[in-house]
């Protein structure tokens, strides 16, 4: 049991401004006008919001985040876990907006196959009537003599 224990993650408890700065991220992740941007190999994320002016740049590797609008720029270097938190929200909400993209190109390919495949339909039908009326001319201009 006390094994346990000490495997198990206790919850962060985030300064005042690391839970200012969370509630920032946070609620610009939620708006949809808000871009994110990866560098994976430079470890770096960057959130845009050109409505609101603001910008955020988290440099992972060095465990910094700059928070921009079109008064201030602060940089501070912050607590491993706190950042890595962070990261984890701006990568869900990344990969929940990629899955909404693929979901809707998925729609509309099966969408377009489906268009295709009904007028594939039509077509063979079409030809195929044709087929009938000339087979039914051919026999109709035959006329058997005994």
């Amino acid at each position: 049991m006390f094994m346990f224990n000490l495997l198990r993650r206790k919850p962060k408890v985030y300064s005042k401004i690391e839970n200012h700065i969370f509630g920032i991220i946070t609620e610009l992740l939620k708006v949809s006008s808000t871009d994110i941007n990866v560098d994976e190999l430079g470890g770096k994320y960057y959130l845009s919001n050109e409505e609101q002016h603001f910008k955020v740049t988290i440099l992972s590797n060095d465990y910094v985040i700059r928070l921009t609008n079109t008064r201030d720029s602060v940089a501070e270097k912050y607590d491993k876990v706190f950042v890595e938190d962070v990261l984890k929200a701006v990568k869900e909400e990344k990969h929940r907006r990629m899955e909404l993209v693929y979901d809707s190109i998925t729609n509309s390919i099966e969408k377009m196959a489906e268009r295709l495949h009904n007028t594939l339909i039509e077509s063979n039908e079409q030809e195929n009537e044709k087929v009938r009326r000339l087979e039914a001319e051919h026999v109709s201009d035959q006329k058997v003599n005994f």
